[in-house]
């Protein structure tokens, strides 16, 4: 009787340990207990693979072009380090990792179009999640994927070769299906864009080109090689030569020249008023020589070398102070019941348009009012080289308030510049050329003249106000000694 109650006991107090008791037969004390071995184990952390979403980078930008990737699948990644370049349709970005992990799978290929907010890579997290990074790995509508749990190795049978990969994961970058002989690293096929952009010119696949450079990088030598090498085929006989007839080739545009068409399509919607005005620009050549001869001989090494625009985008500011409707967003009416509105704007932003391999654009110097000659020179030059570079960043591009149109860098004399919406006028600026004119006592004197084009919105501007500011603009320049009173 007292076993049975000892044995009643021991279930109430440890029933996790020991077996059910009106399961478990009835043995004798003297009997030993037998309890199955088990080996030690550990099980393996589970870790999650979540889509890593191309974020929202501002201006009402919803795609981007994938320019070059700086990872592959299985490459290991961690926080800041970078996956890839991608090009929107007013500047390029570098997109890095907010995660710590393994990229499982890439969803575009170089020069594919990337949707904001949709995947752009799986990652293998392998650490713990930001609250504010949750957002960067949830798509609508999808759940996250988790790993699988690795599987307890086998020990009496072997595998004769490995398994195959199934499904989307075996193929996270459709790969050519033709073989390839040449031995690649981690990164063969990754180049910069202008190495990209000279295999195109020269109609070549990058993936056949042999590259020299670190863990098997294209170089640009190596393209040229490889195009050099082509040519010195041993080409046919002359008499089995046909020339191939040419044929259309359809391609589709750039992101410059997708925001470029959406710009100009509204921008053409606008009634425009066209004004032209011839400018001398003798006495302003005559005083930036001087300046820039000073200046070379000078130890301020820093100084920039000063041409005709910085003064016309001071004299342009100085005139928009005395006429402030030309430095305004003009809003139009969205339905019968909104009345349009004009905002004047306080600061001059004066967006610079330039010419760039990859197309127009328009950078934005700030607050032009406060400049001096000097400090525009030295920030027009600072966005030229970013945007010929491909570094513009979106805030670089924004914001402007009346535009400046310097095709005379390039050629012509009058031109009729397009407003961009929501400005309301834009100065078109041609080339400078020697003309002969009549001096004041009615002789033949050489003069350095420009066409100036301006373009106004006729729905808030009239004809007569910008003659005004045209008029303002021109005196300042042909004496720019009155452009230095004015100045702060």
């Amino acid at each position: 009787m007292k076993t049975l109650i000892i044995r009643e006991l021991g279930c109430i107090l440890k029933p996790s340990v020991r077996p059910s008791c009106a399961a478990r037969p009835f043995k004798s004390p003297a009997a030993p207990r037998q309890y199955p071995r088990r080996p030690f184990h550990s099980t393996a952390r589970r870790d999650v693979v979540k889509p890593y979403l191309l974020a929202d980078i501002g201006e009402g930008i919803t795609e981007c072009q994938v320019i070059q990737w700086f990872v592959q699948p299985g490459a290991r990644v961690e926080q800041f380090d970078k996956i890839c370049e991608v090009q929107s349709d007013k500047a390029s970005v570098e997109i890095t990792s907010r995660f710590d992990g393994v990229i499982k799978k890439l969803y575009y290929e170089a020069d594919d179009m990337a949707k904001v907010g949709k995947p752009l890579v799986d990652i293998d997290i392998q650490g713990d999640i930001a609250p504010e990074d949750e957002a960067l790995t949830k798509v609508s509508g999808e759940q996250p994927k988790e790993a699988p749990e690795p599987e307890q190795p086998k020990t009496q049978e072997k595998s004769e070769s490995p398994p195959e990969p199934e499904g989307d994961a075996a193929k996270p970058v459709q790969q050519s299906q033709r073989p390839r002989d040449i031995p690649s690293g981690k990164h063969a096929t990754l180049a910069t864009p202008a190495v990209r952009h000279l295999t195109k010119e020269l109609n070549l696949d990058i993936a056949d080109i042999r590259g020299t450079g670190k863990d098997g990088r294209v170089l640009k030598e190596d393209v040229q090689k490889h195009a050099s090498s082509s040519k010195e085929a041993p080409a046919p006989s002359p008499a089995a030569t046909i020339e191939p007839q040419a044929e259309d080739k359809t391609v589709p545009l750039t992101p410059i020249q997708v925001g470029m068409y959406k710009a100009m399509t509204r921008s053409l919607s606008i009634p425009h008023f066209l004004y032209t005005d011839n400018v001398d620009f003798s006495s302003l050549n005559t005083v930036r020589r001087k300046l820039n001869a000073s200046h070379s001989t000078s130890s301020a090494a820093s100084t920039p070398k000063l041409s005709s625009l910085p003064f016309i985008v001071k004299a342009v500011s100085l005139a928009l102070q005395s006429h402030p409707i030309l430095n305004s967003h003009f809003e139009p009416p969205h339905s019968p019941s909104d009345k349009p509105q004009l905002t004047l704007k306080a600061s001059h932003n004066i967006g610079i348009a330039i010419d760039t391999p990859s197309g127009l654009l328009v950078p934005v110097v700030r607050n032009v009012q406060n400049h001096s000659i000097v400090s525009l020179a030295a920030e027009i030059a600072r966005l030229a080289g970013l945007a010929r570079a491909g570094k513009l960043s979106t805030a670089d591009l924004s914001g402007a308030t009346f535009t400046v149109s310097n095709i005379g860098s390039i050629g012509g004399t009058a031109v009729a510049p397009v407003i961009v919406s929501p400005q309301v006028a834009i100065l078109g600026v041609g080339r400078t050329r020697a003309v002969p004119a009549f001096g004041e006592k009615g002789e033949i004197v050489r003069r350095e003249e420009c066409v100036f084009s301006w373009s106004a919105d006729h729905r808030v501007v009239d004809g007569a106000m910008v003659a005004r500011c045209a008029e303002s603009v021109r005196l300042y320049l042909e004496g720019v000694e009155g452009m230095l009173v004015r100045m702060r």
